[in-house]
């Protein structure tokens, strides 16, 4: 299944087709448009030649930051995301021997896919859930009980990124978090 959440059928093509990017736009995808974060990781490509998590973790921190901060930015806080960026990657390789896709791919049932993403840097019980919600909806990887282990997240409607296959899509996923938003605040 191709994965259509950037707008650009580049950056979408490198979500598709490498499972170490996914994970770097779900990463990106904080204090930022979802489009631009998801976007992050076909940048990356481009700028330093590989999303190899290895080369990754072993470049040279303030020449990764850097690369990061090229105009177009990664990232709206590059600097710090960086540093994410490189944590992350430092994990799947220590853990995953560097496949990202064994996250998933070895994940015993849903409870524990969301308990593997929360274990790497950068990565909470919220996002953790909306990644296993994105591998579900977007890969059609479905470990048992993923449903119960990501909430809300698991329901049909337009909640995150994982609902996200158009523009359209994209647009009821803005309205939706804008309306909670509007909800918190009153």
């Amino acid at each position: 299944m191709a994965i259509q959440i950037t707008g650009d059928d580049a950056a979408d093509k490198v979500l598709t087709d490498d499972p170490f990017a996914l994970l770097l736009g779900m990463l990106l995808d904080q204090q930022y448009p979802m489009e631009h974060a998801f976007r992050g990781p076909a940048k990356l490509l481009d700028r330093f030649g590989t999303l190899d998590p290895a080369t990754i973790a072993a470049a040279n921190p303030e020449e990764f930051a850097a690369l990061c901060s090229v105009t177009p930015a990664v990232h709206r806080f590059p600097g710090s995301m960086a540093t994410k960026i490189q944590a992350v990657a430092r994990d799947v390789v220590d853990i995953y021997g560097g496949d990202a896709s064994r996250i998933w791919t070895e994940a015993a049932d849903g409870s524990d896919l969301v308990k593997r993403v929360m274990a790497l840097s950068g990565f909470g019980k919220q996002k953790a859930q909306i990644f296993t919600a994105l591998v579900a909806k977007q890969l059609g990887v479905h470990p048992q009980g993923w449903e119960k282990a990501v909430g809300d997240y698991s329901l049909d409607g337009f909640r995150s990124v994982a609902d996200v296959v158009d523009p359209e899509s994209l647009g009821k996923v803005r309205a939706y978090k804008k309306e909670k938003k509007a909800a918190a605040k009153g």
